[in-house]
């Protein structure tokens, strides 16, 4: 009776073993997975890989064998497209969506823009498709520009409304330009390049017995809060700031060049005199500096002592004389 009972259960744990519920190893293309086994019971799972260029078509390389298949079905598509970061949009109905990614290819979803910003075609409601380079469009918000600001404008005469990446050529009457020495200005996805507005300019400067050293390309006008530095022509000195900028369509203080004093051997001859210690056939002098004469060889002083000592003063200097 025993032998009998043993017989019938081993049968009945044959059959039953017979009818448990396994998966085939799973076909996948463009990829290889682990582990690799003739069948899979239930609830066991695999690790799979995608080759260079395809990418699991749902979220995670894994699959997990149940009573209906294997589950999500392992399958890798060529560069599925993530969940889109939308710069300055919203997808229609994110949260909802959100399980439909990495989207296949020539899916598609909605999306608008935020304030200030345009779908391509300008529409509200536009959509965004994945393709085997990612989403399209690359830009799917674009910033939207305004020119209104119409004073002191010879053209264009009408507002006009740009996208991101469009420039538009503005030119100014007469004594105004643009903030920047250009005459073109671009819509950015901040907004314009520089401000699209008109205003009063300075003209290049020019500065008795000075020069301007300019730091950029020299300008034939300036607008706004532009800088020019000066230097003064050799041996001139500068009195003033170095700088001058450009407010209201005029320079700040300019600076001044001081004329040099400049003694010649034709002078310190007529007047029987040297510099010390100096031999040059001609001598400059900043205004302040003091020049130490001398009498030449053989002769005498026919001016006081401190004659000798004369100071520069703007150009001018009182000579000693000597007999």
């Amino acid at each position: 009776m025993q032998l009998l009972v043993t017989v019938i259960l081993t049968l009945w744990v044959s059959w039953a073993r017979g009818q448990e519920i396994t998966c085939d190893p799973p076909l996948i293309e463009n990829s290889h997975y682990i582990p690799k086994r003739t069948n899979y019971e239930l609830g066991q799972e695999i690790t799979y890989y995608c080759t260079t260029g395809f990418f699991p078509s749902s979220r995670g390389n894994t699959a997990t064998c149940t009573d209906k298949g294997w589950d999500p079905p392992p399958r890798c598509s060529l560069n599925p497209c993530e969940l889109p970061k939308l710069k300055h949009g919203l997808l229609y109905k994110e949260d909802t969506y959100r399980s439909y990614f990495p989207a296949p290819i020539k899916q598609w979803f909605y999306y608008s823009c935020d304030e200030n910003y345009v779908t391509p075609p300008e529409s509200f409601w536009h959509y965004i498709t994945c393709t085997q380079d990612g989403w399209t469009p690359e830009v799917p918000c674009l910033r939207k520009c305004v020119f209104n600001d119409l004073k002191h404008v010879r053209t264009p005469p009408k507002e006009q409304r740009l996208l991101q990446g469009q420039s538009i050529k503005i030119d100014c009457l007469p004594g105004y330009s643009l903030l920047n020495p250009q005459s073109t200005v671009t819509c950015t996805e901040k907004g314009w390049s520089s401000l699209p507005r008109c205003i009063k300019h300075c003209d290049m400067p020019t500065f008795e017995n000075a020069r301007a050293v300019i730091t950029s390309i020299p300008l034939e006008v300036y607008p706004p809060w532009s800088r020019v530095e000066y230097q003064c022509q050799d041996y001139y000195e500068l009195r003033g700031p170095q700088y001058v900028t450009c407010s209201s369509a005029k320079w700040s203080e300019p600076p001044r060049c001081i004329v040099p004093c400049v003694i010649s051997e034709k002078i310190m001859n007529a007047k029987n005199i040297q510099i010390k210690g100096k031999n040059d056939k001609t001598y400059y002098a900043k205004t302040g500096d003091i020049i130490d004469f001398m009498c030449k060889s053989g002769r005498k002083a026919a001016t006081s002592k401190e004659s000798f000592q004369a100071m520069c003063l703007e150009g001018t200097v009182e000579f000693p004389i000597c007999e």
